[in-house]
């Protein structure tokens, strides 16, 4: 007798590997009509939107809109939208509750998605309207992906609506165009069958740039649990190709492999990459700092950010009996005042410049004795050194002049910084304003340097400090910092008392040596800590010492720096900051492995 047939076996898949199935999603394509082409200073005349879900319409929504001032004629000779005919409309913050109503729960479909919601999104933030957070799909982007030039020639409505033989043709009215819209939708559904492409989660990974290559290397992800930590990509050899981080480690790692990233060198990096490990964190600030501290360790060649922290430039106020500024790489405790640091000898000499421009600090080189004069430099003639080299300041009356930058690097930047505010407000009044421009960005340097040194300072000379914030769950995260150290991490769920959790954490925390004033850890790590600590709702559980900014600091100058970013913001309002590869736009999309 044949043995029985073993019953089949099941194996349960997570719904993130099942996906929404394209027939069971509502789509709301949406098409706009408007006054021009900016949301910035053109408004909507009028929506149009149809409602479908599997294939089948199920509503739709039209009306003309008053966008509050004149049409331009040759918008109404290509639309056939007057201003007479708008007169009687609803302005848009009547219109857009309903038209939000309509397309509660479904993705939004446009052809040129960025302009239709971009309309929109500006019309709900002028009328105080939320924007619901919602998927959307551009068809435009979508038929690039699917469709060859041999095919069509471009990707415009007016092309595609024929090609797919739409049953309404594009009018430049929002219905009709919405209409036509669905009929493209619905073709280019059709070429997504063969490829493999049935769910929601994937339709929106296709409208991007994958790599079949990395569609292949999804199984890399299969062992990375969910949660908070920090994630390590492996070459050939097992060397780190590179390092990250994130909230949900699996979803992050998962990303990679069917999201739209567009870096080429990361799409190198997962060609070349043999395994992912995970390594879990209790949150996102042992995550963030073990981060850190992994690429400085093994400079990841993929990683640009934070690879070699000991690059890093100080500006150093020598220790001598005439000091002066010098750029170095080390900070060395007890071998004058340092500030920084810079991340470019730019930056550096930028400030070293500043001050000199408030100081007479001398800029030789050479050490000098004051018991040795020597000749004076073009530099005293001008008034912008003592000349102690000649005897003409001694060493009391220097010391008075380089206390200034030392006061500033630790507590009060008033006496060197008002002058060059100054003189800027001088040049600007005399019209020389290139020469205003130069001076204003070097004062910004070393303000930001100055402030920057003075909030890492307070919480590097804490010798211990344990903070927590909430998980959002009822229970707290948290951190053990010594002199600006993460030294331990843990969470204490809800049900739990955080003293218990904490004891142990405070057992088996990092033992630092004596510091002796040298820092215990990169200044990126300080960084993180700081910012984690002055995020709202973050408690101060434990202190020992004292964490207290310096008086009065740099505070009086936040106007300064404000009016500096935005003058840069507005420099240039035409600059777009995308990158756009020509891998962004290929002609054909292979089938997904």
């Amino acid at each position: 007798m044949p043995p029985a047939p073993a019953p089949p076996r099941y194996q349960q898949v997570s719904i993130e590997e099942v996906g929404t199935p394209l027939s069971q999603v509502t789509f709301v394509v949406v098409d706009l009509e408007t006054t021009g082409g900016s949301p910035k200073d053109c408004a909507i005349t009028e929506i149009g939107a149809v409602k479908v879900r599997g294939g089948q319409v199920v509503g739709e929504f039209q009306t003309l809109v008053d966008p509050g001032h004149e049409i331009p004629p040759y918008i109404s000779v290509l639309t056939g939208i007057t201003t007479a005919m708008v007169a009687a409309a609803p302005r848009i913050a009547s219109v857009l509750p309903a038209f939000l109503e309509f397309a509660r729960g479904a993705v939004l479909v446009a052809h040129n998605a960025p302009f239709d919601l971009g309309f929109l999104k500006a019309a709900c933030a002028g009328s105080g309207i939320v924007w619901p957070a919602t998927a959307s799909v551009d068809t435009a982007v979508l038929a690039r992906r699917l469709l060859s030039r041999d095919e069509v020639p471009n990707c415009k409505l007016g092309t595609l609506a024929p090609f797919f033989s739409a049953t309404t043709s594009p009018t430049h009215r929002a219905l009709d165009d919405a209409r036509a819209t669905v009929d493209v939708l619905h073709g280019l559904f059709e070429r997504l069958g063969p490829l493999g492409v049935t769910t929601l989660e994937e339709l929106t990974g296709i409208t991007r740039q994958i790599d079949p290559e990395r569609r292949r290397k999804r199984h890399l992800a299969d062992d990375v649990p969910h949660g908070p930590g920090v994630y390590v990509f492996r070459g050939p050899r097992d060397e780190p190709l590179y390092v990250g981080t994130s909230t949900d480690l699996r979803t992050r790692v998962r990303s990679y492999f069917s999201s739209s990233e567009q870096r080429s060198r990361i799409t190198e990096m997962v060609g070349l990459a043999q395994r992912v490990d995970a390594i879990p964190c209790a949150h996102a600030l042992e995550a963030a700092v073990r981060e850190l501290r992994l690429i400085a360790e093994h400079k990841p060649r993929y990683n640009r950010r934070s690879r070699f922290p000991e690059r890093a430039l100080w500006v150093r106020l020598t220790e001598e009996p005439f000091p002066r500024l010098s750029v170095v790489r080390r900070v060395r405790p007890g071998a004058g005042v340092f500030l920084g640091p810079f991340p470019d000898r730019r930056a550096a000499d930028s400030a070293v410049a500043a001050v000199h421009e408030s100081l007479p600090l001398r800029q030789c080189t050479a050490r000098l004795s004051p018991r040795t004069p020597t000749s004076a430099c073009v530099l005293a003639g001008m008034g912008r050194c003592g000349a102690p080299c000649t005897g003409a300041q001694t060493v009391v009356e220097y010391a008075d002049v380089a206390a200034v930058f030392a006061a500033a690097v630790t507590h009060d930047p008033r006496p060197l910084v008002a002058p060059l505010l100054a003189r800027v407000d001088r040049l600007a009044a005399e019209e020389r304003y290139e020469d205003a421009a130069v001076l204003r960005d070097r004062v910004a340097v070393l303000v930001r340097a100055l402030r920057r040194r003075q909030r890492l300072e307070s919480l590097a000379a804490v010798p211990e400090l344990v903070l927590a914030r909430p998980d959002g769950e009822g229970g707290w995260e948290l951190s053990v910092v010594r002199f600006g150290r993460l030294v331990s991490a843990g969470c204490a769920p809800r049900g739990t008392t955080v003293r218990s959790v904490l004891a142990a954490l405070l057992a088996t925390a990092e033992t630092l040596p004596g510091t002796d004033g040298a820092p215990t850890t990169s200044v990126d790590e300080t960084e993180l800590v700081l910012r984690w600590l002055e995020k709202p709702g973050t408690r101060l559980v434990q202190l020992t010492g004292t964490l207290a900014s310096p008086a009065p600091g740099t505070g009086a100058f936040s106007g300064f720096l404000g009016q500096v970013e935005a003058g840069r913001a507005g420099s240039d309002p035409f600059g777009d900051s995308r990158s756009l590869g020509t891998r962004a736009r290929p002609e054909r999309i292979a089938s997904p492995a």
